[in-house]
């Protein structure tokens, strides 16, 4: 007869600080309490009163890890608010910014958070120089990240916080040298990523509960992070307008943050979700080269995540590569239109799911009121019922320090946005 509490203690980023609290009565879990807290800075308060052009750079300060995801989302909802219709150029430059993100961000994920649990080390730089395959892993992951860095630096201007994209089109483009030594970084790095894919496709952990699974999907044929319809493991495909339609929201009373569901159901977001719904969309290359992995998906084992995101990695590499080689970059200006009054939505797939910003504009410029939906939001009910399950499975036999560890490895597996580096829940037990 066991009472615990779970608390994640520093959890930075967008939502602030949360904790997790799980109560076991009779070897039976009574509750599982995963508490986040998004906008703790209020930037939905902050928006209102700012003239648009404003609000990209604003907002994209939400997250400092996948801010470009912010910065894209921010100026698709603004472009639609003043009726902007963007040029095929900037179209492929903000998809080259996305896979910048992608890669740097899912690197991040993959080696430092997530495969420390697989080797048994505590930390990603405790892995040994004379080990051979440990080796391999540290500068592979290096090699992943300055690549995706390079990449966004290069087409946008930063990593994070990017200074190039902005309502209408780019302020700077990239040079011919640049493109080259990108394309030369992206296809020294793509061995790596397939030893990537390899390390996540024998994963030894594994979790398995049926879900639901939500994304946007593109509607163009091709695996991609910015346009599409929001698609559900049902079938339905609702344009990016219509999601406050789709979306349900939760009001928890333990948490500051606002929940989600979708028929009165927890849904999942992220990498594995995208690959659920559109692996058949990746680009050729990548399809060829992970054959035989991709027909492990549709898959309900969230730790199969970590294997969507080493994919995505592949791809956002084989597609910009493509991209790069055949595409000539030309400077071109800023599409200005007058403002208006009128509503406009933005959503994106950001490396940890979908997102979604929201603007009411006023003919003067100036936003009256604003919306903005985290994937780590529309994660919390579903991350809830992951861990319930998790550990009655795991009781009665397991020790309290096995139930801790299996949950730290299931809420990393999701990517929540937050600082959760090697160990981060402390574990209080109670007494009964």
């Amino acid at each position: 007869m066991h009472t615990f509490d779970l608390t994640m203690d520093r959890l930075t980023k967008v939502e602030g600080s949360a904790s997790l609290e799980l109560r076991v009565k009779n070897n039976k879990v009574e509750h599982v309490h995963f508490k986040i807290t998004e906008f703790k800075r209020f930037f939905t308060q902050a928006l209102q009163g700012k003239p648009i052009i404003a609000l990209p750079q604003l907002l994209s300060r939400i997250c400092g890890t996948c801010s470009n995801a912010h910065l894209l989302c921010s100026i698709e909802a603004s472009e639609h608010a003043l009726g902007i219709e963007p040029t095929d150029q900037t179209k492929l430059l903000r998809v080259l910014t996305m896979y910048g993100l992608n890669i740097r961000d899912h690197a991040l994920h993959l080696y430092l958070f997530a495969m420390p649990d697989i080797v048994g080390k505590d930390a990603f730089l405790d892995f040994d120089e004379n080990d051979e395959f440990e080796h391999q892993m540290l500068h592979d992951g290096f090699e992943i990240k300055a690549a995706g860095n390079f990449l966004a630096t290069l087409i946008a201007g930063r990593s994070v916080h990017a200074i190039y994209p902005a309502i209408g089109g780019f302020n700077h483009f990239p040079d011919e040298a640049g493109i080259a030594e990108a394309v030369k970084k992206l296809e020294s790095a793509r061995p790596a990523v397939l030893r990537l894919v390899e390390v996540f496709k024998n994963n030894p952990f594994h979790f398995d509960r049926k879900t639901n699974f939500t994304a946007l999907v593109p509607t163009n044929g091709l695996y991609g992070f910015i346009d599409g319809c929001i698609m559900t493991g049902s079938g339905e495909c609702l344009p990016e307008s219509h999601y406050d339609a789709f979306l349900e929201r939760i009001v928890l009373p333990y948490s500051q943050a606002s929940a989600y569901t979708h028929e009165g159901e927890a849904y999942m977001v992220g990498a594995l979700a995208r690959m659920n719904l559109a692996k058949e969309r990746l680009h050729p290359k990548t399809k060829d080269a992970c054959a035989a992995v991709l027909d492990l998906f549709p898959s309900t084992d969230i730790f199969r995540s970590n294997l969507a995101q080493a994919i995505e990695i592949l791809h956002s590499l084989d597609h910009a590569i493509d991209i790069l080689k055949h595409t000539r970059i030309s400077a071109e200006p800023i599409i200005k239109k007058a403002p208006r009054d009128a509503v406009g939505v933005g959503v994106v797939e950001a490396p940890r799911g979908t997102l979604y910003h929201k603007y009411w504009l006023r003919k003067d410029g100036i936003v009256e009121k604003g919306e903005i939906v985290v994937p780590t939001g529309q994660n919390q009910i579903n991350i809830e019922e992951d861990i319930h399950k998790l550990v009655n499975d795991l009781l009665p036999d397991a020790s309290k320090d096995e139930i801790g560890y299996e949950i730290e490895k299931l809420i990393r597996a999701y990517d929540p946005c937050m600082s959760c580096a090697a160990h981060f829940l402390r574990v209080k037990w109670l007494s009964s």
